[in-house]
């Protein structure tokens, strides 16, 4: 009994993406064949489970191998023993890298530690992220926060040079950087309506017009930490409330402008000094790691949950609270003004919804 075989030999590293998915997921190789045959992939490429369990192993020895390289991406273009066109360089090096929301809105704000990492368990189970895909995303995760974190310049063009991401997938990487370095508490009670683009987006709000880059960019100084100097400024945004002339004279502007045109204009007189004092001292406080951990509940639930403001009367607010400070005599903080309000009302309105 004899049988024909046909050999083919080439250099270049094939990658199967269905695979690919469920190595990054974290399943075993039994589990993989197990979903490829679910897939039907007997049928279209009409082989043997053999085969199949062949193929799979051998991609697996592959991803593992190159997965050193993954962790720095910049050595997967330079290297030769993994002959891979740069199109396909790229999707491995995205695919890597991108990671569940849901465990990302997990760790927003927390410091990516040992006993952040020993958690994974709980947060696997909450999330329903496999646990070793969970624990391959934090590990991405910190791996991007400890390159970055003592590197001048902006955090997503950093980012993106050392680790060749894609520019949207570089800002949520930062977004993720700064909530850690900013230690924000999103895991309160109240606080669990807050996806991850909601809060990424807060932060890169915040680092659009708060960081050093924003500010100065020829400083060149790492955007992971808002400047001191800044922050300490915000403070004197406090005679807005704290001089009475300028809360009545400011007051007054704002309802002015908004008459007729919001649903709580007939409250507006209380409802403006609770909001406009909570947003003054959310800036004021930022010096403290206190109030800054307390951003997201001194800024939504505090000031608009519980005065009940919609979203299209907040957007009336901020739009005419931020403007009006520039007919008030006396007040001579406008700029600093308007760059507080620009990042404030970016947060306020993806966060504040229906």
């Amino acid at each position: 009994m004899s049988s024909d075989l046909d050999v083919f030999v080439g250099n270049t590293t094939l990658i199967d993406e269905e695979v690919y998915r469920l190595w990054l997921d974290g399943h075993s190789v039994a589990e993989a064949v197990a979903r490829r045959l679910r897939g039907g992939v007997l049928e279209r490429e009409g082989t043997s489970v053999a085969v199949l369990q062949s193929d799979t192993r051998d991609h697996y020895r592959t991803f593992q191998m190159l997965e050193r390289l993954l962790h720095a991406p910049p050595r997967l273009l330079q290297q030769l023993l993994f002959q891979i066109p740069p199109e396909r360089q790229a999707l491995l090096v995205q695919r890597y890298y991108a990671f569940d929301e849901a465990l990302a809105r997990e760790l927003l704000g927390k410091k990516l530690s040992k006993g952040t990492k020993k958690e994974l368990d709980e947060v696997s189970a909450r999330t329903g992220v496999g646990i070793r895909s969970c624990r391959r995303q934090f590990d991405n995760f910190k791996r991007v926060f400890k390159a970055v974190e003592e590197l001048r310049g902006p955090l997503a063009e950093n980012i993106q040079q050392l680790f060749l991401l894609p520019p949207p997938l570089a800002r949520d990487y930062a977004a993720i950087v700064f909530g850690g370095d900013s230690r924000f508490e999103t895991g309160k009670r109240r606080l669990q309506f807050l996806t991850f683009g909601e809060g990424g987006a807060c932060a890169q709000s915040m680092m659009g017009h708060w960081s050093q880059g924003a500010l100065a960019p020829e400083a060149a100084e790492p955007d992971g930490d808002l400047p001191k100097s800044f922050l300490q400024d915000l403070k004197e945004l406090k005679v807005l409330v704290t001089d009475k002339d300028l809360l009545d004279q400011h007051k007054s502007l704002v309802c002015s402008a908004l008459r007729g045109k919001i649903s709580v204009y007939n409250e507006g007189g209380a409802n403006f000094k609770a909001l406009s004092r909570a947003l003054v001292n959310v800036g004021g406080g930022l010096t403290h790691a206190r109030d800054v951990r307390d951003f997201f509940v001194d800024l939504v639930i505090e000031p608009c949950r519980s005065d009940k403001w919609s979203p299209g009367d907040l957007r009336l607010f901020l739009t005419g609270g931020a403007a009006a400070p520039r007919n008030l005599p006396g007040f001579r903080h406008q700029a600093l003004w308007e760059r507080y309000m620009a990042a404030i009302t970016a947060c306020l309105l993806r966060m504040y919804h229906d």
